[in-house]
């Protein structure tokens, strides 16, 4: 902790009173007399001086403590604190989930060796992705016959992983729209005012016919400034709607200077978000300030009850002395 003063120039106005002391004559009080000559004979050399009052000591001392605070008050003393660091982040990443049919099928083996469903697989590993990306800010997407922003970008990550977890298969429809979430995350990213922009699209199938063709809102999120990661999810070897449209996502990555990976169980799953965040970490970026109060306000006190006790307590005018 350090004390300093806002205003140290201030400071230079304590010797103003002793200045103004010796530079300016007294004040004296003139009054109309009458002059009786007859007097001063009478009195002779007895006579006393001329007699006039001067401050008490107490009073003196009271009114030089007042002129202190109130200088001291006018430098306007700060208290400044140890410094203070905070991270920040320096991204934006939007993570769009296919919520599709196919999402339900269960050919994700657990840990424990049981089954679970792609989806249960994704949001596991979404889930320790939001962790790891502790100063980023976050969007979700999810994406079916249609696309909808879950979640815009917030810091807020419990906020996300609550969300993530109401997410079901065909939710938003049955089908898989890529393009339409490509293009409606380039619209999100519009409004984005970090330069760091990324999207990963986690998907088990093919787009089965979006407004705009994958591989145009692709080049558009490019433009913006954003790289696309592509996750395929689930059999290469499917047909159908089901069927994995590898090249599309290799094209859709490429055109934004990402890349794609292909994940067959939820340890690859893993593993490639682990390669994604290590691939795209967080810019170290700090904010340091050091915290300031004000403490003029205490010498500011102490110099309005001092010069209430001047101005109101009946104080003698001082001890008579010869002059």
């Amino acid at each position: 902790m350090t004390l300093a003063f806002d205003h140290p120039w201030a400071l230079v106005l304590l010797p103003l009173p002793l200045l103004v002391r010796f530079l300016l004559p007294a004040y004296r009080a003139q009054s109309m007399a009458l002059r009786l000559p007859m007097l001063t004979r009478l009195a002779g050399s007895q006579a006393p001086p001329p007699m006039t009052a001067r401050p008490g000591a107490l009073r003196i001392a009271l009114a030089s403590l007042a002129w202190l605070l109130l200088v001291a008050a006018v430098a306007a003393p700060v208290r400044i604190e140890p410094p203070v660091t905070r991270e920040t982040g320096g991204r934006d990443v939007l993570l769009a989930l296919d919520l599709s049919g196919s999402m339900e099928t269960q050919d994700m083996e657990a840990p424990g060796g049981s089954e679970t469903s792609r989806l249960d697989a994704a949001r596991t590993v979404l889930k320790d992705f939001i962790a790891r990306r502790k100063n980023d800010r976050l969007a979700l997407i999810v994406f079916g016959t249609a696309a909808f922003v879950l979640a815009p970008f917030t810091p807020d990550h419990a906020v996300l992983t609550t969300l993530l977890d109401e997410t079901a298969p065909r939710m938003a429809g049955p089908q898989t729209m890529i393009g339409d979430a490509i293009g409606l995350a380039a619209q999100a990213f519009e409004r984005a005012q970090v330069s760091g922009r990324m999207m990963i699209l986690l998907t088990d199938g093919n787009d089965t016919g979006s407004r705009v063709p994958p591989q145009r809102a692709a080049e558009i999120a490019g433009r913006l400034g954003v790289r696309i990661y592509t996750v395929s999810l689930g059999d290469p070897a499917a047909v159908g709607e089901a069927a994995l449209d590898i090249p599309a996502l290799e094209a859709i990555a490429k055109a934004t200077g990402g890349a794609h990976f292909h994940a067959a169980d939820p340890t690859a799953l893993s593993e490639i978000y682990r390669r994604i965040d290590a691939m795209e970490p967080t810019p170290a970026q700090s904010q340091s300030w050091r915290p300031r109060t004000p403490l003029f306000a205490w010498p500011l006190a102490g110099f309005a009850l001092i010069a209430a006790m001047l101005l109101l307590r009946p104080w003698r005018r001082g001890i008579v002395r010869p002059a």
